[in-house]
């Protein structure tokens, strides 16, 4: 009498040669896992207010509209106009330094020519803000 054996893989079933259909969680938990981590550090410090300076408004008793106006022009080559006067850059800064000492409030626009470079520019914004007049706009 002869017996057949038949071998059988580890993974066969009792059905035959179905599937294997168990869906590992592992890698899904340690995922999980990690992303938890994540947020807990970063949701302190997203939460954090920030120290921003708000700009403020004029004295309720002098009105930006009632201020005098000064128009600051950089033109190329170190030269500018401050209403319509030629100076360099040590006129200019002698000159707002005057304005801002005196008693009645200036509003300062500054704008630059066609043939003004970026640096001429910075330089007025610079003189103008060192000068101590605090009211300084962009020419449009």
């Amino acid at each position: 009498m002869a017996v057949s054996v038949q071998s059988r893989s580890p993974f066969d079933t009792a059905r035959g040669h179905a599937a294997l259909a168990e869906i590992n969680i592992t890698p899904l938990i340690d995922v999980m896992l990690v992303l938890l981590i994540i947020f807990m550090v970063i949701a302190p410090v997203a939460t954090r207010s920030l120290d921003a300076r708000l700009p403020q408004s004029p004295p309720p008793d002098v009105a930006v509209e009632d201020m005098q106006r000064l128009e600051l022009v950089a033109h190329g080559n170190d030269r500018f106009s401050l209403d319509g006067a030629w100076l360099d850059a040590g006129g200019l800064a002698t000159a707002l330094a005057a304005r801002a000492a005196a008693d009645e409030p200036v509003v300062l626009t500054v704008g630059a020519s066609d043939d003004a470079d970026y640096q001429a520019f910075a330089d007025a914004l610079a003189v103008a803000r060192a000068s101590g007049i605090r009211e300084i706009a962009h020419a449009q």
